[in-house]
């Protein structure tokens, strides 16, 4: 899998990684993470991954994980995002950065206005539109190399 994040990446300024894996397959994010780390680090690619928001800390101090009414359906998923952060976190060779989207996101419109934090949720939703907004922002005028950011209204 290194090997072909290798040979993707090549010449390539920017790689963008935003997946969500099938019920019961969610341990796949842990293992690309680690795999495009890698390729990007031979490369000098930098690389975005848009992650999840269940490590994010809400403004209660817990985290949107451990918030009550957290959906049982979202424990697997949510604690392979929090896998994957550690595995961007733990790294010290490639130019990453993560992007955790509130915890909902919806079709509305694209405002281009919304607030940036780091670990603490800045809100619970965003449009789809302005989470690409974000995402492309990040991507043209990188400002957190190296740490996850958030968005959010």
């Amino acid at each position: 899998m290194v090997a072909d994040v290798v040979r993707l990446s090549a010449g390539r300024d920017l790689v963008i990684s935003a997946t969500r894996p099938a019920d019961g397959e969610e341990g796949q994010l842990v293992e690309a993470a680690g795999a495009l780390l890698a390729g990007v680090a031979v490369t000098g690619a930098r690389l975005l991954v848009v992650g999840g928001a269940a490590t994010l800390v809400t403004p209660e101090g817990h985290t949107v994980e451990q918030a009550p009414g957290f959906p049982a359906g979202l424990a697997a998923v949510a604690r392979a995002c929090a896998e994957q952060l550690a595995v961007c976190l733990a790294d010290r060779a490639a130019d990453w950065t993560y992007l955790s989207p509130p915890v909902v996101l919806e079709p509305g419109e694209r405002t281009g206005v919304f607030r940036v934090g780091r670990d603490e949720q800045v809100g619970e939703v965003i449009s789809i539109e302005d989470l690409a907004v974000a995402l492309l922002d990040e991507a043209e005028a990188p400002r957190h190399r190296r740490v996850r950011f958030t968005v959010g209204y």
